[in-house]
């Protein structure tokens, strides 16, 4: 039986995500929309929708008109959603800008975004906003008109005068540039519409079965399509509330908001499930109101998942997968999938989408059971990358068919395994080994918490195995005994030549761990540059 398998057909909605907002605010219009703790803010989706119409149009009355570009920069809070849903009630192009950024990648986002106007805190803990940007315009800012602070007097202008603008809107104009990771390589801008955001978000809330009567908690940071889509969107179509518990991840702040709000669902990538599971005041947080939530966003261990369901009280996690050129979603596991599917798959194709797994070399669709590309298409794909029409047609063939770069396996009732990236493989002697099954096996030894596994390049091999290991508070195991761990359980080139003990990972803004970081800096330290053909200072 062929690798290729289609979700169930339904309705799709032609709305745009303004109409969605209008539409919900008219049905439940006292309902809870949106808490922000941080700000110590709530709205109603009747306030939330006044205030988006006011945001609307004080855009226009900066001069911007439909299919313009703005950009947000900043961590989670209610002016971010108040642009993500005033620029797509304006028919304004929303981009999302990772607050992570420095100079020189602000520098390339305003020039190839060609964003008229950038909405910005001018500092917080950890950056000063207003600093950066003035040492990324030089050279990059042809196209910018404001720079607006969120605490300044032109800001809050914008929110109180503007009044809703009467501009038509087509559902398939773009409505938001999202940014891949810059885990690898320059960032493409990836383009998509309200129709793919719409409906992603209106399916991912069908299959998370929310109403007006969930609280939905999510410390995953909003400038990612895991929270502005699968977050705000998936809420606002079914008129759950949006509660954020800070303006970045805290895993204190995460359990006080779902015990204090009464959150139904819980939302995170696995780094932030084991911080939340790891803190010292865990015990002492009233959880029992979770229902459901998604992890997402990086491989889900598995234990990492059954903790989440017994030690979080939350029985219907579900486990997602897909990217930013997809919406982002192309599976869900359904809420009440029985407990094996949910930790060691990442569900099944979603509604009106088709997944196949392709032979990386032919392209060919293989057997159910056999490792390949995962490749989807239907209405969640992107319209395209911005200004890259090559980059593109590599990405998407012309059967509308999108390559992911992920590597997965489907089994025989349709479930999907998502074994690692393509590049990830590492080959050892000419044995094929890939870092995600050898990390599985890790997260059985009891000291784990934590652990990545990347190639190293090695001069006699070709690659060998180095694993960075985070344990788990009080113990304090060696390098030496986790490797006598693996022997005898695991192949032996599948076991790591190095293990280093740390702390932390190197991260992005969203959660995601930084492997080639990890891989840069063990080539470094350990003198690898000549295995690798680096060039050092």
């Amino acid at each position: 039986m062929e690798s290729y398998a289609r979700g169930p057909r339904s309705p799709l909605l032609a709305a745009t995500i303004g109409e969605l907002l209008a539409a919900t605010a008219e049905r439940v219009p006292g309902a809870l929309a949106l808490v922000s703790r941080h700000q110590n803010q709530r709205f109603t989706y009747a306030q939330l929708l006044a205030a988006v119409d006011r945001t609307a149009g004080g855009l226009i009355d900066l001069g911007l008109v439909p299919g313009d570009r703005i950009g947000v920069w900043s961590t989670n809070c209610v002016e971010w959603i108040l642009l993500q849903l005033g620029a797509a009630r304006a028919g304004i192009v929303l981009v999302n800008v990772n607050p992570a950024y420095r100079s020189h990648e602000l520098g390339y986002v305003l020039r190839k975004s060609a964003m008229k106007a950038l909405f910005l805190w001018p500092e917080d803990a950890r950056s000063n906003y207003r600093q950066i940007l003035d040492e990324a315009r030089p050279g990059n800012d042809a196209a910018l008109r404001h720079a607006i602070d969120f605490d300044g007097e032109p800001w809050r202008r914008l929110r109180a005068s503007g009044t809703r603008p009467d501009a038509p809107i087509d559902p398939h104009d773009v409505a938001n540039i999202q940014y891949t990771s810059g885990t690898t390589g320059s960032p493409k801008g990836v383009l998509l519409t309200h129709h793919n955001l719409v409906n992603n978000g209106a399916l991912f809330a069908a299959g998370l079965r929310y109403t007006e009567a969930d609280r939905v908690c999510v410390p995953v940071p909003l400038y990612h399509c895991f929270g502005c889509v699968i977050g705000v969107i998936a809420s606002v179509a079914a008129g759950a509330a949006v509660v954020l518990p800070a303006a970045g991840f805290d895993a204190g702040a995460t359990l006080a908001a779902v015990a204090e709000e009464r959150a139904t669902s819980i939302y995170g990538v696995p780094t932030m499930f084991i911080a939340e599971l790891a803190h010292p005041g865990f015990a002492a947080f009233d959880l029992t109101s979770l229902r459901t939530g998604v992890m997402a966003g990086a491989p889900c261990p598995i234990e990492v998942m059954k903790r989440v369901l017994t030690e979080m009280h939350c029985p219907e996690i579900t486990i997602a997968y897909g990217q930013t050129e997809t919406s982002p979603g192309l599976t869900l596991s359904a809420v009440d999938d029985e407990v094996e599917r949910r930790v060691s798959t990442v569900g099944t194709a979603m509604p009106n989408t088709e997944l196949k797994i392709v032979c990386t070399e032919t392209g060919h669709t293989l057997d159910r059971g056999l490792q390949g590309e995962i490749c989807g298409r239907g209405y969640m794909i992107m319209k395209g990358y911005d200004q890259e029409p090559e980059a593109t047609a590599r990405t998407i063939d012309a059967h509308g068919w999108l390559r992911t770069g992920d590597l997965g396996v489907m089994r025989p009732d349709g479930y999907i395994r998502v074994t690692g990236r393509a590049k990830d493989l590492v080959i050892r002697g000419g044995e094929n080994v890939y870092p995600r099954e050898v990390e599985e096996f890790l997260y059985t030894h009891p000291a784990i918490a934590e652990v990545q596994v990347v190639g190293l390049p090695d001069e006699r091999l070709g690659e060998t195995l180095v694993a960075w290991v985070r344990l788990r508070q009080g113990h304090d195991n060696d390098e030496d005994e986790i490797r006598t761990f693996c022997r005898g359980k695991i192949a032996h080139f599948k076991i790591p030549e190095f293990v280093r003990i740390v702390d932390s990972f190197p991260m992005t803004v969203t959660g995601k761990v930084q492997k080639f970081r990890i891989r840069e800096i063990e080539i470094e330290e350990r003198g690898r540059q000549r295995a690798a053909g680096i060039e050092t200072a």
